[in-house]
């Protein structure tokens, strides 16, 4: 189900009419009518074929130059269907009618289309980006989940019918796929990509995110998306960035295959010239779970107060639960909650000046994608840089014994998310080299 696929390739031969757009549509859609009906990636769609045929067509007519063309011309983008997208539905994964998240196209979605994207679809979303999953099913191996909440779009990314996917991050509804899925996963730092458009889970902490297959490919797409965004000539000189550990009861929540297939990890790393850290780090871990926990469901409770009432028999269990506990959170407590990301956001930060560390490393997961779909599996060790609102992504780094794939959570301090990936690059070719042995020895 895994096919390979390069963003950044595949852009520069559609720019440049190398490769021929119609033609790469066609491919993408025979691969979709092909693989879409065991992973279920995406939402259906009438003449899919038919409508995607008219945009490349647009897209030829506006952008008639190669030379001309804008970075990311004629490529395929799944969209979660969280977003709002002009000309199709959105229901975030809920039986609630579709009118009621009715509204104008969400920023990043326009950003991407004026970059030259076309929208391959809507991507399945777990339900309200929460813990009820949909029906897709990790590529990798169809009995186990692809993760969530944004587990359609991983799910096409990973199986090759699309390079790139947008998804969302509340606890770990990007990295902790992405991990799953065996791709990259990127979380920028909390503001940098717009969250307007969407049927929000919890504001306070909603981020969104995106899926490539490589660390080149999500750089390409950081200009686009990201606010500000500097390029290279504003990063410092070129050097190997100090790795911190973050020790103590967080990283104790991952499980012993997935800590074996971390130290191992930063062996790789250290014989290639990285220094590691040890730093104990998160000794409140339960409060600061408890803390955002609270806050979402106080938030996810406000978005859905004009619908529950009326529609509560078509809300599911697990929702309709964080709402009902979010309707108990006090506003002193929310506040409490909402104060807590910058203070732990700080005190990251002042770690990692004390210790000169770079870049905080650890598992993306707590192990490799559970089995069944009734679960998404669990995203606490993606829930504190998640709530203080710091750049993250993960690269592929290994496989479990199951021979799934397990990720290197990496994650920079707030508005670094231009060195973040600039580092992050080099790293992944090493353990890129190390997965290739694994996958071929084995």
């Amino acid at each position: 189900m895994i096919l390979p696929t390069s963003l950044t390739a595949t852009a520069a031969a559609l720019r440049s009419g190398q490769l021929d757009a119609f033609a790469y549509i066609a491919t993408i859609c025979e691969r979709l009518d092909e693989v879409d009906p065991q992973i279920h990636a995406l939402l259906p769609e009438q003449d899919r074929r038919g409508r995607l045929k008219a945009d490349i067509a647009a897209l030829q007519k506006r952008f008639p130059d190669p030379g001309s063309r804008p970075a990311l011309y004629a490529i395929p983008v799944g969209i979660k269907d969280t977003f709002r997208v002009d000309g199709f539905a959105t229901r975030a994964g809920s039986r609630l009618p579709e009118e009621l998240f009715a509204g104008a196209e969400a920023s990043c979605v326009s950003m991407l289309k004026a970059a030259g994207a076309c929208i391959l679809g809507k991507t399945v979303s777990t339900e309200f980006a929460y813990f009820e999953p949909g029906e897709t099913r990790n590529p990798h191996n169809l009995k186990h989940t692809p993760g969530g909440s944004s587990s359609g779009s991983v799910a096409a990314v990973a199986a090759g019918l699309c390079p790139l996917a947008l998804g969302t991050q509340v606890i770990g509804s990007t990295i902790r796929p992405a991990a799953f899925c065996g791709i990259v996963g990127f979380k920028p730092t909390y503001g940098r990509i717009p969250i307007d458009g969407l049927v929000q889970c919890a504001d306070s902490v909603e981020h969104v995110g995106y899926f490539t297959q490589s660390v080149a490919d999500c750089s390409l797409v950081a200009p686009i998306l990201c606010r500000d965004w500097r390029g290279e000539d504003s990063l410092p000189l070129e050097r190997v960035p100090v790795l911190g550990v973050p020790e103590g009861p967080y990283l104790a929540q991952a499980s012993d295959e997935a800590l074996t297939a971390f130290e191992d990890q930063l062996t790789l790393l250290k014989n290639a010239g990285y220094r590691v850290c040890r730093v104990s780090v998160f000794p409140d871990i339960e409060r600061i779970k408890r803390l955002h926990m609270r806050m979402v469901f106080a938030e996810m409770a406000q978005v859905h107060a004009p619908w529950l009432a009326r529609y509560k028999t078509l809300y599911r269990p697990r929702t309709l639960a964080a709402l009902h506990e979010g309707q108990t959170v006090s506003d002193e407590e929310r506040a409490q909650g909402r104060a807590g990301r910058a203070l732990l956001r700080e005190v990251l930060e002042a770690q990692m000046k004390e210790a000169d560390i770079d870049l905080w490393v650890c598992p993306a997961t707590q192990g490799p994608a559970p089995e069944g779909l009734a679960s998404t599996g669990s995203p606490m060790m993606n829930l504190p840089w998640t709530y203080a609102g710091l750049p993250a992504i993960t690269v592929p780094a290994g496989l479990a014994a199951n021979k799934l794939p397990l990720g290197l959570q990496c994650v920079g301090a707030a508005m670094t998310d231009e060195q973040l990936l600039a580092w992050v690059a080099p790293m992944a070719d090493i353990l890129a080299s190390q997965l290739y042995i694994e996958e071929y020895t084995t």
